[in-house]
């Protein structure tokens, strides 16, 4: 037996305020448990002069079928337009199914009205209005008990799930919603009771050490609602305008490589070959392939073991793609002292996070041993100031000795890989 389901998808194009129908996506679930998914265009779409493909590799405009397999049968930029990890427990809660009743396209259809990127999906051709007006900061802390209660597995009304929208891809698996203020748009993230510091608080330190440290960041600040910090990320994907938001396409890391979330396609995850594919599809790749390599020197020197794929992404503005602002830097208080891995591979000595490794590819990157070098040395030179910052920031004494381990540990200025000493 075979099941077969559709979806159709949605897109806001570059400068309008509307979204308009540009394709359809039938998921067909085979008796073996193998889901095939068929992407294909819409005619009316494929005739309008401001077309644009989703993805311009995996999903060039045309009128060609387009079969997948992988992410059961989704195209990893359709994926990325639906809910986070976050996002899929609101969406069960909500309809009162666990993850073995639902299907990928049910998270789609129940996700959120405006998910990341510039997509959308719905059962009919013509996508549905707007269901309404986006929260505002005088509702946080009704959201974050409203987060709470999903958390502990009480029931939530309605009208309270419905203000929670149910994620994009800006925040992965913490509680969140999206906020209007002042004209912009913030992804808000809330704290949770097994937290074991003001994770808030710590990662907009991060966020901002980052920033002194040269990196594009993400736009970030804190909301005291109650006693309680709500960490506040604005939205690259929108830009405001008199009449309503402009959405931009978005593709996580994990589409630009081609990548499940598993660890089937573990081999995938790694940096330098992001910087390859970067070279396909930034408009500005040199830039881009630098920028990357101080990200992935960053996250090392600070021990942000969550840089996994979907935790990097793409951005298409008026220009064309380009990486986005670096999002979810956290760091990782691991004991070992010996070596630290990163999520994603970082040169020729697998994810070990060493300086021996950070510059073993970075030709890749486009830089040479000196340039590469300098760059670990520029960044060094900031984070040793950690401390002082994140004081500076409000985080608490206790919380600045509970991360303290993930900073600069010895391990991270190893120059000889331990294999090549004898």
């Amino acid at each position: 037996m075979t099941s077969e389901r559709q979806v159709y998808i949605y897109i806001q194009l570059p400068g309008a305020l509307e979204s308009v129908p540009a394709a359809l996506l039938k998921v067909e679930k085979l008796a073996n448990g193998i889901y095939v998914g068929r992407f294909r265009y819409g005619d009316r779409y494929l005739q309008r002069p401001d077309a644009v493909a989703f993805d311009p590799f995996q999903l060039p405009l045309g009128k060609n079928v387009h079969e997948f397999t992988k992410l059961k049968g989704i195209p990893g930029v359709v994926r990325d337009a639906g809910p986070d990890a976050w996002g899929r427990r609101v969406i069960e809660h909500k309809l009162e199914r666990g993850p073995a009743d639902l299907e990928e396209i049910d998270y789609l259809l129940n996700g959120p009205q405006d998910g990341a990127g510039n997509l959308g999906f719905g059962l009919k051709v013509e996508p549905p209005a707007p269901k309404r007006q986006y929260n505002r900061t005088h509702q946080l802390n009704v959201l974050i008990e409203a987060a709470e209660a999903i958390e502990e597995g009480k029931r939530v009304p309605v009208h309270i799930l419905e203000q929670l929208d149910p994620g994009t891809s800006m925040g992965g698996a913490r509680p969140k919603a999206t906020i209007e203020d002042e004209n912009h748009l913030w992804l808000s993230k809330f704290p949770e009771k097994a937290d074991r510091c003001n994770l808030q608080r710590v990662e907009y330190a991060t966020l901002e050490l980052a920033r002194r440290c040269g990196l594009n960041v993400c736009q970030a600040r804190l909301q005291i609602v109650a006693g309680r910090d709500v960490l506040m990320l604005e939205r690259f994907d929108r830009e405001h305008t008199e009449k309503g938001y402009l959405r931009f396409g978005l593709a996580s890391g994990l589409t630009v490589l081609d990548c499940e979330d598993g660890y089937v396609d573990r081999e995938r995850w790694s940096y330098p070959l992001l910087a390859d594919n970067l070279r396909r599809w930034s408009v500005k790749p040199e830039h881009d392939c630098a920028e990357l390599f101080r990200r992935m020197v960053f996250n090392a020197a600070v021990t942000n073991n969550d840089d996994h794929p979907r935790n990097h992404a793409m951005l298409c503005r008026e220009g064309g793609w380009r990486l986005s602002p670096a999002y979810d830097l956290v760091p990782m208080p691991v004991v070992s002292l010996e070596r630290r891995d990163l999520a994603l591979t970082v040169g020729t000595f697998g994810r070990t996070a060493s300086v021996y490794n950070l510059i073993s590819q970075c030709t890749r990157f486009g830089l040479t041993a000196e340039a590469a070098r300098a760059q670990i040395d520029q960044i060094v030179g900031v984070v040793r100031g950690w401390r002082e910052h994140f004081f500076a920031c409000g985080v608490s004494a206790q919380d600045i000795e509970y991360v303290a381990q993930a900073f600069l540990p010895e391990c991270f200025f190893f120059e000889v890989a331990p294999g090549e000493l004898n």
